[in-house]
């Protein structure tokens, strides 16, 4: 049930800017891109979620973070539907979440895959440094903080930082 006649798509869309994902706080369920669709049918609203992965932990969080934000806002009996299929890709991430993660230390996925022609790195994907944006980094481990995030280091400012995949 929503409380008040006047919500709109656009004003759900405006209060779920504040669900973040508790793995990485700067973000934004939309910047993410998890949120699929937003339904409002009569006096009843759907909200469609499509994990970044189908085993992810944070999922939990954010579907309660989610009713929380939106009881706060007056709305009330919201439909959360997960969807799987197609599953989700970093392709669906807005630009600004991208410069989100950028900002917060995380190199963001790629949009295309690039190589690096340098004598160190042969046909390895370049990952830009999110601290000095050098692409002199080398892969660390495949396995980040996170299921969905790598760790890698700097060559030229020797940071490590983590990359979020791209898939």
């Amino acid at each position: 049930m929503i409380r008040s006649e006047h919500i709109t798509i656009e004003k759900v869309r405006q209060i779920l800017e504040q669900v973040t994902d508790p793995e990485i706080p700067v973000l934004s369920i939309i910047d993410l891109g998890i949120l699929r669709d937003i339904r409002i049918n009569g006096s009843g609203l759907e909200l469609i979620l499509t994990p970044t992965y189908s085993g992810c932990p944070a999922m939990d969080t954010i579907r309660i973070q989610t009713r929380m934000v939106l009881l706060q806002n007056g709305i009330y009996g919201v439909k959360i539907t997960t969807l799987l299929s197609p599953a989700w890709t970093t392709d669906w991430m807005t630009e600004s979440g991208k410069e989100k993660l950028r900002a917060f230390g995380i190199a963001p996925p790629n949009s295309k895959q690039q190589v690096c022609d340098t004598k160190l790195f042969h046909e390895e994907e370049a990952i830009q440094c999110p601290h000095c944006r050098s692409y002199k980094t080398r892969l660390i481990s495949q396995f980040g903080s996170t299921a969905c995030k790598a760790l890698y280091q700097c060559n030229d400012c020797r940071e490590p930082f983590d990359y979020f995949k791209c898939h």
